[in-house]
C-alpha cells in the first residue's frame, strides 16, 4: 500500500512558553498518533513553545519597554537549539514508531550566534533523522518584533512512501516563489502550518491544492485565554487585553482537485486522521501541472539560493 499514506493533524494548544512541558505534550501526541498507525504527524506553526500573542496585547512595538524585553528573553530561553540535542526525544519516538514528523517550533540558531530566534518547520523522517529545518523567510507583521527572517536552506522536499512532502510556515504559503521552489522539486503533498484560526486556512488550503494539483494539509494550533500558564511573566498585562479565544484551530485537508477532504475543524483539541491516495495526484496532473507540462521554463524560471546563511565564515 505504498500509494496510501495515513496522516495525523495535531490540533493542540501549547503549554505556552514552557519548552519542557510543551515537548512532553508533543511526545504524548506522537505516541497517540502512532497507536492509530499514522505515518505522518504534523504540528502547527511555533507550537513549541507557542506563538508570541503578547505582541498584539502589550504594545509590542513600544520602544525600550520592559515588559516586552522580559517576555522576549523568556521566549528565547524557551526556544529550541537543535544542535544541543533538544529534539532527541522526538527523534527517538519517530524512529521507534516509524512515523515522520513536521514540527513547528522556535529555533535558537547556533550558527547565528544563539540569541536570535526563527520560526522553523522541522522535518524528521521515519528513521528519526532531522532532514530539514526551514526557517520562515519573512516573519509576518508584529512577528518581526521577536522573530528573525530565515533563509532558503529549508526549501526542501522529502520522500515519504510514494509521496513527496514539503512545507511552509503561515503566510509564506501566500508567497508564489517559495511555493514554486517546492513544486519544482516534485512536491505533491504540501504541509502548511499556522498558529491557528480558520481565517488563515479556509481559502489558501484549497487554493494551493488547486494550483499545485497536490494534497494540502493545513495544521493550526489552539489557544484560549485560559491556556496562559499562571507563571507566565507579566500575565496580568497579557490577560488585560486578551480575547477569550486567540486561536480557534481550523486544521483541514484539501485534495488535488482543490475540494475539501476534511473541512476546517474548529475549537476541538486532538488528532485528525485521514488516509491519502497518491493516485489522485496523477489524475489531477492530467490537465494541469504547474512545473511540468503546463510550464514554460524557456520563458520564466526561478533561481533559489539554499545556502544556510551565517554572519561568520571561518577559513583555515
Amino acid at each position: 500500500m505504498e500509494h496510501i499514506l495515513k496522516v495525523a493533524l495535531a490540533q493542540i494548544a501549547p503549554v505556552w512558553l514552557n519548552k519542557k512541558a510543551t515537548l512532553e505534550k508533543i511526545e504524548a501526541t506522537i505516541k497517540e498518533a502512532a497507536k492509530e498507525k499514522a505515518e505522518l504527524v504534523v504540528f502547527g506553526e511555533a507550537l513549541l513553545p507557542g506563538y508570541p500573542f503578547w505582541l498584539a496585547l502589550t504594545e509590542g512595538a513600544s520602544w525600550d519597554k520592559k515588559v516586552n524585553k522580559e517576555l522576549h528573553a523568556h521566549y528565547v530561553r524557551n526556544s529550541i537549539q537543535i544542535e544541543a540535542g533538544e529534539l532527541e526525544t522526538v527523534q527517538t519516538l519517530a524512529k521507534e514508531n516509524n512515523i515522520a514528523i513536521y514540527l513547528g517550533m522556535m529555533e535558537r540558531a547556533q550558527n547565528r550566534g544563539g540569541h536570535s530566534i526563527y520560526a522553523s518547520l522541522v522535518y524528521i523522517d521515519q528513521q528519526g533523522t532531522i532532514k530539514s529545518a526551514h526557517r520562515k523567510l519573512q516573519p509576518t507583521y508584529d512577528e518581526r518584533l521577536t522573530w528573525a527572517p530565515g533563509d532558503g536552506n529549508g526549501l526542501q522536499v522529502h520522500a515519504l512512501k510514494q509521496f513527496t512532502v514539503g512545507g511552509l510556515n503561515c503566510w509564506e504559503n501566500w508567497m508564489p516563489l517559495p511555493r514554486t521552489a517546492l513544486y519544482g522539486q516534485g512536491e505533491n503533498l504540501h504541509v502548511a502550518v499556522w498558529p491557528g484560526s480558520e481565517h488563515n486556512t479556509k481559502d489558501i488550503t484549497r487554493f494551493i491544492a488547486r494550483e499545485s494539483r497536490s494534497y494540502v494539509i493545513s495544521v493550526s494550533s489552539l489557544m484560549s485565554k485560559t491556556d496562559f500558564p499562571e507563571d507566565t511573566p507579566h500575565l496580568n498585562a497579557i490577560l488585560e487585553k486578551a480575547p477569550e479565544i486567540l486561536a480557534n484551530g481550523g486544521s483541514c485537508i484539501a485534495g488535488p482537485d482543490g475540494e475539501w477532504i476534511v473541512e476546517p475543524v474548529l475549537h476541538e483539541e486532538g488528532l485528525i486522521y485521514q488516509e491519502l491516495d497518491f493516485n489522485r495526484v496523477y489524475e489531477e496532473r492530467q490537465n494541469f501541472d504547474a512545473v511540468g507540462h503546463y510550464s514554460r521554463p524557456d520563458v520564466t524560471k526561478l533561481t533559489v539560493n539554499r545556502e544556510r546563511q551565517s554572519t561568520v565564515q571561518f577559513e583555515g
